[in-house]
């Protein structure tokens, strides 16, 4: 079973499109118009392994919100359709990452049901182009859509690098929540 999907979003806000293949190998071409969002997908990429297309044009003459919300809601959507049914998926995973003095933890269950906990204490506002609120509200939106559980949360002191191993580990712990290991769907109630 090919775990591929591609989708599009239009807003008066913005215009998104999304391909995704779980089983690639962490090639990507993203366009957000955010550069340091872009890099920060660009790493979770190559930390899923997943490949990735994203293509995105949004009012970013207002702010970076609008674009990073809705990339995470396409995102975490197309993740959930490339998953399909769930059968024999791992299910839950976590991910510790350092980046030199910073450490970020991600714990991860693909449940169906959305929920997210975050312990982010960013002290800037910016990081590059990217404000470091929206980083929290991408996990959310990702999370909303994907049906995803997600804990997440950093220590350290450089925000460049909180955010990096932060992106890095949600790479790891979806790139293991996502193998296929057995033949049923991990859950007693038989669906996800």
């Amino acid at each position: 079973m090919e775990r591929k999907k591609k989708l599009a979003r239009k807003t008066s806000e913005t215009d998104i499109k999304i391909s995704i293949d779980l089983d690639g190998d962490g090639k990507s071409e993203i366009n957000t118009g955010i550069e340091f969002f872009d890099h920060m997908l660009e790493s979770f990429s190559r930390h899923s392994l997943f490949n990735l297309i994203i293509k995105a044009e949004g009012d970013l003459e207002v702010d970076d919100h609008h674009t990073v919300e809705d990339v995470g809601l396409l995102l975490g959507e197309a993740i959930n359709d490339a998953l399909g049914d769930k059968k024999g998926i791992k299910r839950m995973a976590h991910a510790l990452v350092p980046m030199d003095e910073s450490l970020a933890m991600v714990a991860i269950d693909i449940s169906g049901r959305n929920y997210t906990v975050l312990d982010l204490p960013f002290k800037k506002d910016k990081v590059g182009d990217l404000s470091t609120e929206n980083v929290g509200h991408f996990l959310e939106s990702l999370a909303r859509t994907g049906r995803i559980n997600i804990h997440a949360r950093f220590e350290g002191e450089n925000e460049h690098h909180q955010i990096e191993a932060l992106f890095k580990a949600l790479a790891r712990a979806l790139y293991e929540a996502t193998r296929v290991v057995h033949h049923s769907i991990p859950s007693t109630k038989g669906v996800i």
